[in-house]
């Protein structure tokens, strides 16, 4: 009883402090096992650097970051306020040492560079973490940094980073492991994670701690022990050790609480741009086109044909049956069976780089696919397609924070296609000022590694 009577002593002080929020969340069920102002909107500090972390795991898992990709780290980067490795301006670092560098020391320095490196610019990276955080459930968190410094502008709550939590550990499995190490070792200076409960309390495998003049104390931890398992937040703590000491309490208070059954996968996966059919860079373009695009094709197809450039449809075409009876009534004859099957040299170079045969490629009728209704017209960008529409917007958002320039101004949009029983969502920019202008603005999507093509619709 006396037992007892101190740690409930000890939660309801905790909670008197007004910076104070707190949770305890089984890992295998999802229920609530304690809640302090657990919705209360409060400043995530270096708890920010978790979401920085998931960004970087899933750019790995979709193939866009390796281990040893080079982060440079710029000018802005390397003028960020302490902790951070003191990195000077030009310098690199590998994907994989930034990682060390969050999980540890908590570098400033290397989250922006981070930021930088996969957003563009850091504003634009914020934009995408708190799209993110939107697609992980964490509805009342806005992000306007990559590192948790103070900004007015940038909460969360509790809840939120639980649900953070929980989905680092379910997500990136095979990653989360960077969360539990114990020191990291750069240039001649080893250092040590902020998490002072690793290695003392028992079944504590991360995650994160945290601490601005506005926030308090923050600490997330992940606990695994006799089969049960709980994600625990500690925000506002007026000291680290006071913070530590509350963390300690409701793990012993409520991971016997715990249930031993349970499959756990309670957050879902957010829309991944993994997922995404990436352009190739060189090659032949992809055989999904608008309706518009495989008429221009086929008219220029055509040997004896000295028609008039074909006028854009008035209304959205659906199908391959509605297309061919489209084009019949346009003028441009088509027969679907036998299709035209020209030399390389009798076909004009109007429709790009392509190479002749793939432009004939282009015009078989079996490749014309459903379009999307309502679309931009005039030239376009193409950079990809996903099979989802949140997949497709989340690349646009990347390619538009990352490329800067024209895109930065340029009308993103998504285009819906179906092939094969499957559906893509095609990601493309609009509000060209006529072929050079789209040109151009693809010229500088490929220097940021981005595959695109530009077309007329």
């Amino acid at each position: 009883m006396i037992a007892a009577a101190m740690a409930l002593f000890s939660t309801v002080g905790a909670s008197a402090n007004s910076k104070y929020a707190g949770i305890v969340i089984d890992a295998k069920t999802g229920k609530t096992l304690y809640a302090s102002s657990a919705d209360s909107l409060r400043y995530p500090a270096s708890l920010t650097k978790m979401m920085t972390l998931y960004m970087m795991f899933e750019a790995m898992d979709n193939g866009r970051l390796s281990k040893k990709t080079r982060i440079k780290v710029s000018k802005n980067a390397a003028a960020e306020q302490p902790s951070k490795l003191g990195i000077r301006p030009g310098q690199t670092l590998s994907a994989e040492q930034a990682i060390y560098a969050l999980v540890t020391k908590s570098a400033n320095d290397v989250s922006t560079a981070v930021a930088e490196h996969l957003g563009g610019s850091e504003s634009g990276f914020a934009k995408m973490m708190t799209k993110k955080a939107r697609q992980l459930g964490m509805s009342r968190t806005t992000f306007r940094n990559a590192h948790g410094l103070p900004n007015s502008k940038q909460k969360t709550t509790a809840r939120d980073m639980a649900r953070l939590g929980l989905a680092l550990r379910e997500h990136y499995p095979n990653r989360y492991h960077y969360f539990s190490t114990r020191s990291f070792k750069y240039g001649k200076a080893r250092y040590g994670n902020h998490n002072r409960l690793l290695g003392v309390v028992k079944g504590v495998d991360g995650i994160k701690t945290g601490y601005t003049r506005a926030s308090g104390f923050n600490l997330v931890s992940s606990v695994r022990k006799d089969g049960r398992s709980i994600v625990a937040v500690v925000m506002g703590g007026k000291s680290g050790a006071s913070r530590n000491a509350q963390m300690k309490k409701l793990i012993a208070r409520y991971l016997p609480k715990a249930s031993r059954r349970g499959g756990g996968n309670l957050i879902a996966a957010a829309p991944s741009v993994s997922r995404r059919i990436a352009l190739p860079k060189t090659g032949p373009i992809p055989n999904f086109r608008d309706a518009n695009e495989v008429r221009v094709a086929l008219a220029y197809a055509q040997p004896k044909k000295a028609a008039a450039f074909p006028i854009p449809l008035d209304r959205p075409v659906v199908g391959k049956a509605a297309l061919i009876d489209s084009l019949k009534k346009q003028r441009a004859v088509v027969a679907p069976v036998p299709r035209p099957r020209l030399p390389a040299k009798e076909v004009p170079n109007a429709l790009g780089a392509q190479t002749a045969t793939n432009q004939l490629a282009e015009a078989q009728i079996d490749n014309v696919v459903t379009s999307s209704i309502g679309q931009p017209s005039g030239w376009v960008v193409q950079i990809g397609a996903a099979p989802t529409r949140e997949g497709a917007e989340q690349l646009l958002a990347e390619a538009q924070a990352k490329t800067g320039g024209m895109i930065s101004t340029a009308s993103a949009f998504t285009a819906v296609t179906e092939r094969k029983g499957e559906q893509l969502h095609r990601a493309r920019f609009a509000g060209f000022d006529g072929k050079s202008h789209a040109w151009k603005a693809c010229k500088q999507l490929k220097k940021k590694g981005y595959g695109c093509w530009a077309t007329e619709q």
